[in-house]
């Protein structure tokens, strides 16, 4: 049977930019919260997946795709189902409704990490996941790499604290859009645009006290960009489009 899970966001002030649009970080949180609920209604959410299998979900991956930008005070319907689970690793599909009309959608990869021994967890034992994917609406959408820039033009200093963290103790998957954005300067590349599509990839954990360096790099209207530690070692990935703003949002 498959399970199909509906929820509904108030784009409110604290979500949106200088353009009165909701930064990308803003949509990833409201994806983040409407993938939580639905564990929750399947009972595979943070505290029941710790307590029945010692793990913890994390996100591997994050696609987003708009046909026009969130404004203020917009109601945000988002579907959402999970694509069931092999091998490692699971997909989770979204899609974003305005006033009853699709205005966007988005993907995410997860995983599931043993707690003690910060393995992954086989996903063929997830019982709550046999039969409850989302059958026909199942989207095609393989995330993968994207093919980044052989070289970065710009770099910016990022120092990790409080704020960036979450329940899980590390930085929270949607802080990373920020830090990408901030480095990108979206402030001056966006005006007169929207975002169109972008991607994430999480390499490795942050933590509150480290440094993150960003490389960043652009070409017309797709921006990169990519986190290191201080050792050098490889954090996130990121890319994002952007497009010219529909007429009615001019």
């Amino acid at each position: 049977m498959s399970v199909i899970y509906e929820t509904s966001f108030r784009v409110d002030s604290r979500d949106v930019d200088l353009f009165n649009q909701c930064r990308p970080s803003a949509v990833l949180g409201c994806l983040q919260e409407a993938a939580t609920q639905a564990a929750m209604e399947l009972g595979v959410a943070g505290p029941q997946i710790k307590e029945k299998y010692n793990c913890l979900w994390m996100v591997t991956r994050n696609w987003v795709e708009l046909d026009a930008p969130l404004r203020w005070n917009d109601l945000i319907t988002v579907k959402t189902w999970h694509r069931g689970a092999s091998g490692a690793s699971s997909y989770r599909d979204f899609d974003l409704f305005r006033e009853g009309v699709p205005i966007g959608q988005g993907t995410s990869v997860w995983v599931m990490v043993d707690v003690d021994e910060r393995r992954l967890f086989r996903m063929k034992s997830l019982t709550e996941f046999q039969g409850t994917d989302g059958g026909q609406l199942c989207k095609s959408v393989k995330l993968r790499r994207p093919a980044m820039p052989e070289q970065f033009s710009g770099r910016t200093r990022r120092e990790l604290g409080y704020s960036d963290t979450d329940i899980n103790g590390h930085v929270n998957n949607a802080h990373y859009a920020d830090f990408a954005c901030d480095s990108l300067h979206l402030e001056r590349l966006g005006r007169g645009k929207f975002v169109r599509s972008f991607q994430i990839g999480y390499v490795s954990e942050c933590q509150a006290g480290e440094t993150l360096w960003v490389d960043t790099a652009v070409q017309g209207d797709h921006l990169f960009a990519r986190g290191e530690g201080e050792d050098g070692s490889e954090r996130f990935d990121f890319s994002l489009t952007l497009d010219e703003l529909p007429g009615s949002d001019r």
